[in-house]
């Protein structure tokens, strides 16, 4: 199982979150929210007081940050398979880049007041 777990006061999670279910055809990922009852069950505490972070959960490990973004376009499929090459740039500069763009995220993007909402189809792929 993979799940995607995201800030759902974000926009640019909700954004992301609109954007995998779109690619992602197979429909091998679920998306839940980090302030969720399945995140609460899933995710290590230390990682949920983290609310700047992207958390991805496949084979049974929690990958945070570049790697959670990297494995999930990995198993969206081509062509944003590709993006698994950014593996070679080391951890500490993908996440000063993710952690920059995670900071700035609700400037950039605005918050959100609620957590998204989903439409009939999502329901099925969005835990809660």
């Amino acid at each position: 199982m993979k799940i995607l777990f995201f800030d759902g006061y974000c926009s640019l999670c909700n954004y992301l979150v609109d954007w995998g279910m779109a690619r992602d055809k197979r429909e091998v990922i679920l998306f839940s929210s980090l302030q969720g009852e399945t995140a609460k069950k899933v995710i290590p505490q230390y990682i949920l007081s983290d609310s700047d972070t992207v958390v991805y959960w496949r084979d049974n490990r929690t990958y945070e940050r570049s790697s959670a973004i990297l494995y999930l376009l990995g198993d969206i499929g081509w062509p944003w398979k590709a993006a698994l090459i950014f593996f070679v740039v080391p951890r500490f500069l993908r996440d000063t880049i993710y952690q920059w763009v995670s900071r700035n995220r609700y400037r950039f993007f605005k918050k959100q007041s609620t957590c998204r909402m989903p439409t009939t189809e999502e329901k099925t792929r969005l835990l809660p």
